[in-house]
């Protein structure tokens, strides 16, 4: 009980985390473009790191935001017009991690600041930090149940991209952005990997049970929450695939 009543808010973090990821997950892979996310996420984290390393963390969001959007204007133009769409979004992720690690270099916290922006510690999150991405992720899944599936041509690509650039500008913040890519990705690949059960339920379920096992395991071992929840989603997939291929 005295857990539950300490971590509820982490735990209402990580299910709309993963509720709102597997949606778009899902929609990621089905594409191909699996790095789109990782790519995006990396350059929102270059807005983080403008914030946190010149302007002592004012217009956070506003940077994030910015840097996340530009991003996915990127990928879309690239989904048009780039033949090998792969290799385009890995060079703009690996354009996001140099230039984070260039602002943050004459920084005496570079690394460690690098490191928060890779996976954030949600275990102690408070209740008021959870208002704004509630709300955030209930109305762009509301888009995307009832507005998205109507839509077509590139009006339809931009508005996903758009979409993912807003649940990332928040998820980065709250999370890091290896935490965003393995939410996506993880529950998503297990979910559309098998045929028994509807992929969306199956990737909220699984998403759901790793991810809150990473939770209780970090705070019972003092491990960092966010490369709890990378680890625990990741070897959830690698048990997943082996168990299937011995099946």
């Amino acid at each position: 009980m005295q857990l539950i009543e300490i971590l509820w808010p982490s735990f209402v973090l990580i299910i709309f985390l993963v509720f709102i990821h597997a949606i778009l997950g899902i929609e990621i892979i089905k594409r191909g473009v699996i790095f789109t996310d990782l790519a995006i996420g990396q350059m929102a984290a270059v807005g983080m790191a403008i914030s946190i390393g010149f302007l002592d963390g004012n217009y956070q969001t506003l940077l994030t935001l910015f840097f996340a959007i530009l991003g996915a204007l990127f990928v879309t133009y690239a989904t048009r017009y780039v033949e090998h769409i792969e290799a385009f979004i890995g060079i703009l992720y690996a354009f996001g991690a140099s230039s984070i690690m260039i602002l943050l270099s004459n920084s005496p916290q570079g690394t460690e600041l690098f490191a928060k922006l890779s996976a954030v510690d949600i275990l102690f999150v408070s209740p008021h930090e959870l208002i704004i991405p509630v709300l955030l992720y209930s109305m762009i899944a509301i888009f995307m149940f009832s507005v998205y599936p109507k839509m077509t041509g590139m009006v339809r690509e931009l508005s996903f991209f758009i979409l993912l650039a807003l649940t990332v500008t928040s998820s980065v913040q709250l999370a890091g952005v290896l935490v965003v890519f393995v939410l996506l990705v993880a529950p998503a690949l297990i979910a559309l990997s098998q045929q028994k059960f509807t992929p969306l339920y199956t990737a909220w379920g699984s998403g759901l049970f790793f991810s809150c096992i990473a939770l209780v395991a970090s705070y019972n071992f003092n491990l960092p929450t966010g490369y709890s929840i990378v680890f625990f989603q990741s070897l959830g997939v690698v048990g997943y695939f082996l168990l299937s291929a011995r099946r």
